[in-house]
């Protein structure tokens, strides 16, 4: 989404994953939620591919919402790099930018209704 790489492309808090690399692993505990500024990842859940992510896209959301382990595999397709945005600056992001909390849950309905139209 162009709010989140908007709101995150000149963070110096840059963390470089090179292509074929996991950013994170399924059933990982979690603490921080990550923004793709560049590059291309995917996200797995088993060896099912569930999604392609391009700068912008936020990966690692529920992790912060439910403090539950992490509900897929994100991977790395070419070299990228993420913002780390853990839990405090999450939180201060929803109350003080109204814009942001709406694309967290649009993301959220999102892949919602993708899986739902996977399984049914």
């Amino acid at each position: 989404m162009q709010l989140f790489y908007s709101l995150f492309r000149d963070d110096p808090r840059m963390l470089a994953v090179r292509a074929g690399v996991e950013l994170f692993s399924q059933d990982d505990p979690a603490d921080l939620m990550y923004v793709l500024t560049t590059g291309e990842a995917r996200i797995r859940v088993g060896q099912r591919e569930v999604e392609r992510l391009l700068p912008g896209a936020i990966v690692g959301e529920m992790a912060l919402i439910d403090q539950q382990p992490r509900s897929a595999t994100v991977e790395a397709v070419t070299d990228c790099e993420f913002v780390c945005v853990d839990e405090k600056r999450f939180k201060f992001l929803v109350t003080e930018t109204p814009g942001f909390a709406l694309g967290v849950m649009k993301v959220l309905a999102d892949r919602l209704r993708s899986a739902d139209h996977m399984i049914g």
